[in-house]
């Protein structure tokens, strides 16, 4: 049995997946981020972008993170003055867990806005102790909107007509938590959105189905969403000990240039620990390598956002 290469560009399949990146996606974009040390706007408020900033976090391949990301990305950017919601349309509601969100019963849901056209403003949350955060939870009833969705006339842009429709606070950021696949909730977030942002594990098996997941994005914005724009990748559970981690991390920079964020997730038990208690790793231990690794992350974001 042949073992699997070294290098992950050596692979056939992973060459496949990184070739069907169109080539607006792999050239280099401006990027601006704060100046100075990694600490050195820690506590100040960071630029508010000139209009709402969208963000579909997605990946069809589980446990890369988009959780994760988009609950402490959220937390991080709320803590620097953004006003930030988290949409949760996977029907897990790990997010909505996360953010000390209820979810369960006969809660308001992204269910009953997508199939029975529930105001949006009848669903968001504040977050507990976090002001400026806001969550639109899950529950489990949202695992029967694929089906129910498919009848329906405009399926792919309930979210967005949602979204749309919402006007009781001006949000900074809008991150969306999808499920991992690509049926028609991904869909709506897709089309809802403005920019992708897309987790992928520092691990050989995250960059196989990443030429799915962009060849799906290529049709949304072919005949959905001409707008959408894969503007950031974020590298997760980065173990700086194995040399697999750094030659995935130096291959997708490689291929996606500085579409990809300069910070590195590491692997960190307390990102792990912080959902249990209902709370993102920025509250739930702020000094950990995961927290700081993550506000940077946002850090990165938020100046990207305000040089456009």
């Amino acid at each position: 049995m042949t073992p699997y290469p070294l290098n992950p560009g050596e692979s056939p399949l992973v060459r496949e997946a990184l070739s069907s990146v169109v080539s607006r996606e792999t050239s280099p974009q401006n990027t601006t981020v704060a100046s100075g040390n990694s600490s050195a706007t820690r506590d100040g408020d960071w630029p508010r972008p000139p209009k709402t900033r969208i963000f579909t976090v997605a990946n069809q391949k589980g446990g890369v993170g988009k959780t994760t990301t988009s609950v402490n990305l959220a937390a991080a950017l709320s803590m620097h003055g953004q006003r930030v919601l988290v949409v949760d349309l996977d029907p897990q509601g790990n997010a909505s867990t996360a953010l000390a969100i209820e979810h369960r019963g006969d809660v308001p849901d992204m269910y009953k806005v997508l199939v029975e056209d529930m105001p949006l403003i009848e669903v968001v949350k504040e977050v507990p102790d976090m002001p400026g955060l806001y969550c639109a939870p899950a529950t489990i009833d949202l695992a029967g909107a694929e089906i129910e969705l498919v009848s329906m006339v405009a399926r792919e842009a309930r979210l967005q007509r949602a979204l749309a429709a919402y006007d009781a606070i001006e949000f900074d950021y809008i991150l969306i938590d999808c499920p991992p696949s690509l049926g028609l909730l991904t869909v709506n977030a897709l089309m809802a959105a403005n920019e992708l942002l897309i987790p992928i594990q520092c691990e050989y098996y995250a960059l196989e189905g990443l030429g799915q997941l962009l060849r799906n994005v290529e049709l949304v914005r072919a005949h959905l969403n001409p707008t959408l724009d894969l503007s950031t990748i974020l590298m997760t559970m980065y173990d700086g000990r194995t040399r697999l981690a750094s030659q995935v991390a130096e291959e997708v920079r490689s291929h996606f240039g500085d579409t990809v964020l300069s910070t590195l997730i590491p692997r960190s038990v307390r990102v792990s620990e912080a959902p249990s208690y209902g709370q993102s790793v920025m509250t739930y231990d702020p000094g950990s390598s995961g927290a700081m690794a993550y506000m940077d992350a946002a850090r990165e974001i938020a100046y990207r956002g305000a040089a456009v």
